[in-house]
C-alpha cells in the first residue's frame, strides 16, 4: 500500500469498488463452467456414499492409541485422494498442496494450543476458529511465507468465538454487547485497559499474543486494520434488529466490509504491510465469503431474524437473482485473484475457484424451496452431485456430528497430554 493511504481510507475505496461490482453483477446465471450429466452425477453420488459409509465405519471403531490414529489418518486421507479424483475432478497436485503444504500440521498445533489456552473451550468453538487458520495459513503461501502459527495467527484465530459468538448472542443485550465492544476497541487502541471478568482476561490475553509479535511503533497498519475490523463487527450489531424496516441498515455496506476488513486483517497479520494490489484482493475474497456464509445460513438467519442480503428477500420473493448476482460478483473477486506469484499461489488459487463455486451451489441445493424450480434445475447441472444426494449425505454426517467431534476431542487430548 502506498505511504499516502490509511488502513482506513484503503478499507473505505475497497468498500465502495465492490459495492459497486455487487450493483453492477446481472440477474442471470454467468458462465460457471463445465455441467454434468445425470449419469455422471449418479456415479459420483455413489462414490460419495462409499466414502460417508467408510467414515461412519470408522466412528464406530474409534482409535484407541496414537498409532491407531496415525492408521485411521491416512486410510481415510487414501479414500478422501481417491474420491477427490475422480468424483471432483482434484488433482493430486492440488491434494498434495492441502495435505502435504503444511496446512495439516498447523490446523492439529493451533487445535493442542486452544485447548491448552481454555481447557473448557468447546470444540465446535476450536473448529469455528481453525477456519481463520486456514484462511492465514492461505494468505502465507500466496505471499510465500513460511506456513506457521504465528502468535498473530493463534491470537487472532482464537478471538473469533470470543468476539463474535457475543455479538450473535441472541439473548445479550444490546447494550452490553456494545459496551463490551467500546472496550475491547479501547484495549485495541493500546489503553492500558485492566480487564473487567474472566471473558475480557482471555481477550486481553489473546490480543497480547499479536502484541508480542508487531510493536504497535514498527507496525501501525497492523493495529489500523485490527481497528477496522474492530470497527466492522461492532456496526454488524445493527443487522440482529430485525425490526427495521427496509433501508433503514445499510445490509449489504455492513456484511461487505465485515467480511472484507476480516481477510484484510488477516493479510496485515501475517505480512505486516500489503500493496494496494494485494489488500484488494484479500478484501474481495473476504467479502466474498461473508456473502457465502450468509447464504448459507439464509435459514437459520431468517428464523432469528439476522438481517443479511438473503434473509431480507426470503419467504418474500424467489433468490434467484440474488444468487445470480453473487455468482457474477464471484467472478469480479476471482476473475485475477493473484495476490502473490509465489510457488503454490496459482494452485491455491484454483482451488479456491472450485469450492467457491460449489459452497454456493451447496448452499442453493440445501434450500431449494427458496428458488424456483427452474433455477434449482439450472444450477444443479453444474454440481458433480444431484442436490438431493447431498443432502442426504450431509444429513448422515451431521446425525453423527457429537461422534466425529468426540473423536477429534479426544485425540485432541491424548496429542496434548503427551
Amino acid at each position: 500500500m502506498g505511504e499516502e493511504a490509511s488502513v482506513g481510507q484503503l478499507a473505505r475505496e475497497l468498500l465502495e469498488e465492490h459495492e459497486a461490482a455487487w450493483w453492477a453483477g446481472r440477474s442471470e446465471l454467468p458462465d460457471l463452467g463445465r455441467t454434468y450429466t445425470p449419469r455422471e452425477q449418479q456415479a459420483r453420488g455413489k462414490e460419495l456414499g462409499l466414502l460417508v459409509n467408510q467414515l461412519l465405519a470408522e466412528m464406530r471403531h474409534p482409535p484407541a492409541t496414537a498409532n491407531d490414529r496415525e492408521v485411521l489418518e491416512q486410510r481415510v486421507t487414501l479414500s478422501g485422494r481417491a474420491f477427490a479424483r475422480s468424483s471432483l475432478g482434484v488433482d493430486d497436485a492440488h491434494m498434495d498442496l492441502l495435505l502435504q503444504g503444511g496446512f495439516t500440521p498447523c490446523a492439529r498445533e493451533f487445535a493442542e494450543r486452544a485447548r491448552r489456552f481454555d481447557p473448557r473451550m468447546p470444540f465446535e468453538d476450536i473448529v469455528q476458529a481453525s477456519r481463520n487458520v486456514w484462511t492465514m495459513n492461505g494468505l502465507q503461501m500466496m505471499l510465500g511465507l513460511p506456513l506457521r502459527v504465528t502468535p498473530s495467527v493463534f491470537g487472532y484465530s482464537m478471538l473469533y468465538p470470543y468476539t463474535d459468538n457475543l455479538l450473535d448472542d441472541a439473548g445479550v443485550t444490546e447494550d452490553k454487547k456494545v459496551l463490551a465492544s467500546e472496550r475491547f476497541g479501547r484495549r485495541i487502541a493500546g489503553e492500558a485497559l485492566a480487564p473487567a471478568d474472566d471473558h475480557e482476561k482471555k481477550l486481553w490475553a489473546l490480543f497480547s499474543e499479536i502484541e508480542s509479535e508487531h510493536r504497535r511503533d514498527e507496525s501501525p497498519r497492523v493495529y489500523e486494520s485490527l481497528e477496522g475490523i474492530h470497527r466492522a463487527q461492532t456496526r454488524s450489531v445493527l443487522l440482529m434488529r430485525p425490526d427495521e424496516p427496509p433501508y433503514a441498515v445499510d445490509v449489504l455496506g455492513i456484511s461487505l466490509e465485515k467480511g472484507g476488513a476480516s481477510v484484510l486483517a488477516d493479510g496485515d497479520l501475517v505480512a505486516g504491510n500489503l500493496t494496494r494490489s494485494q489488500a484488494a484482493h484479500f478484501f474481495g475474497l473476504g467479502a466474498l465469503l461473508q456473502l457465502a456464509d450468509d447464504l448459507q445460513d439464509v435459514n437459520s438467519d431468517s428464523r432469528s431474524g439476522t438481517l443479511t442480503v438473503f434473509s431480507q428477500a426470503a419467504q418474500r420473493w424467489p433468490l434467484d437473482r440474488l444468487v445470480s448476482r453473487l455468482l457474477h460478483f464471484r467472478a469480479y473477486v476471482l476473475a485475477e485473484f493473484s495476490p502473490g506469484d509465489a510457488p503454490g499461489a496459482a494452485r491455491l488459487g484454483d482451488l479456491m475457484r472450485g469450492a467457491s463455486l460449489q459452497l454456493i451451489l451447496g448452499a442453493v441445493g440445501t434450500a431449494p424451496k427458496l428458488f424456483t424450480r427452474q433455477y434449482v434445475r439450472e444450477l444443479e447441472a453444474f454440481s458433480p452431485f444431484r442436490f438431493r444426494e447431498l443432502v442426504r449425505q450431509r444429513g448422515r454426517l451431521e446425525r453423527q456430528r457429537v461422534s466425529f467431534l468426540g473423536l477429534a476431542a479426544s485425540a485432541l487430548e491424548n496429542a496434548s497430554s503427551r
